[in-house]
């Protein structure tokens, strides 16, 4: 197996609606594992997501979980995903669901440097960028 790169992203008790929420946005199969599926003891967090993972078709990977429990849950503000690529369809696609009940920072039109682009923070709080650009010629 190759080494990749993932985002891993922190929830405060809504990771399976979270993780849910962009398997409906990027298709794909979901993995979702529990604290209880691990052994957990019984409790108000045996249902919560330990370790959650989302594959796509297209190859993108996306991970997630609650925070352990007894931790304290601060959202994080320092980083973003960024989708690109030169499929219009595809990423504008992803941009209508992700900005759906969210928040546009950037709208997703024409940049200086020549490409689509947009921000957004999706209604879960992640923040999102969408880079299209021409496709090759």
């Amino acid at each position: 197996m190759t080494t990749r790169l993932n985002p891993y992203l922190s929830f405060d008790g809504d990771a399976r609606q979270a993780l849910e929420f962009y398997e409906e946005v990027f298709g794909g199969t979901l993995t979702l594992n529990t604290y209880a599926s691990f052994g957990g003891s019984p409790g108000p967090d045996a249902d919560k997501i330990m370790h959650g993972l989302l594959e796509t078709p297209g190859g993108l990977t996306l991970m997630g979980a609650d925070a352990p429990p007894g931790t304290e849950h601060t959202p994080g503000n320092a980083f973003s995903i960024s989708l690109s690529g030169d499929d219009d369809a595809e990423l504008r696609g992803y941009w209508t669901k992700l900005s759906a009940g969210g928040t546009v920072d950037v709208a997703l039109e024409k940049q200086m440097w020549g490409d689509v682009f947009g921000m957004c923070r999706d209604r879960f709080g992640v923040s999102w960028m969408v880079n299209i650009s021409e496709p090759a010629s």
